[in-house]
């Protein structure tokens, strides 16, 4: 989110203008790619070593069947997607557990 907003706030005013409209220049921002509430808890599992097994209520409801939001106004003006989740959960847990001592 922080690299998007200082892309946008440093974009030139005529790219601005051509991807927004006066009353209508939100712009989402994303991976460009949906991972399913099972594939994020199998992945945050391997990334903090737990040993356990996950389990699901398939019977209650799960959600919204899909989450992706368009990214293409972020994209035509230039952003592309760097993030890899296994890689930067990895980063994060690491940070939390330096930062909280643990």
């Amino acid at each position: 989110m922080a690299e998007a907003s200082l892309f946008v706030l440093e974009l030139d005013e005529k790219t601005y203008q051509a991807n927004t409209k006066p009353m209508l220049s939100h712009i989402n921002v994303g991976t460009g790619k949906d991972v399913t509430i099972r594939e994020m808890a199998e992945t945050m599992k391997e990334v903090v070593g737990f040993k356990g097994n996950l389990t699901f209520d398939t019977i209650k409801p799960d959600g919204s069947p899909r989450k992706l939001i368009d990214i293409s106004r972020l994209s035509n003006m230039g952003l592309e997607y760097s993030v890899d989740l296994k890689e930067d959960l990895k980063k994060t847990y690491k940070w939390h557990l330096k930062e909280s001592k643990l």
